[in-house]
């Protein structure tokens, strides 16, 4: 199923994945990471002007990892505004994705954190670096194939 977002994107040539809608009725799109870039951009001058977050997660172990971008169209008396999500898929052995710091600051921290837990790399950003974990920590502890280091379960916890 076809949103208008989906729609648009389609009549101008932009080259996407309609993903449905979620359960509020948001319409999903997958984006390529070599496309995500421009497809932002015109995102932000069709009046996508807000994000409202980005995070990141673990498709499956040993798969994919996934960049989300939960965008909004602010407007002067719009009371129920236009929200898109955009989700953007890498590959694990070279999860690189374009940066949206220069469409929306606010994805700065945000990308940050999706570096810092999946290891996730945004080019173009202005000072990706750890944000949560020391600089010498070693992995992506939100992976799901991640090993902790030094780890010992206790067998008999009673």
């Amino acid at each position: 199923m076809q949103g208008g977002l989906s729609a648009w994107l389609v009549k101008h040539g932009l080259i996407h994945r309609s993903l449905g809608f979620d359960y509020q009725g948001i319409e999903t799109l997958q984006i390529k990471p070599e496309d995500w870039h421009s497809v932002a951009v015109i995102l932000y001058v069709y009046g996508y002007n807000y994000l409202r977050s980005q995070c990141a997660y673990d498709v499956a172990p040993g798969g994919l990892l996934a960049s989300v971008y939960h965008l909004t169209r602010i407007e002067y008396g719009v009371d129920q505004p236009e929200e898109v999500c955009i989700k953007v898929f890498a590959p694990r052995n070279n999860p690189k994705i374009p940066s949206v710091f220069w469409v929306w600051k606010s994805s700065n921290f945000q990308e940050r954190e999706s570096y810092d837990m999946l290891g996730i790399f945004y080019d173009n950003h202005p000072r990706l670096k750890r944000i949560l974990m020391p600089e010498s920590w070693i992995g992506w502890p939100l992976r799901k194939d991640y090993i902790a280091p030094n780890f010992y379960e206790i067998q008999d916890a009673h």
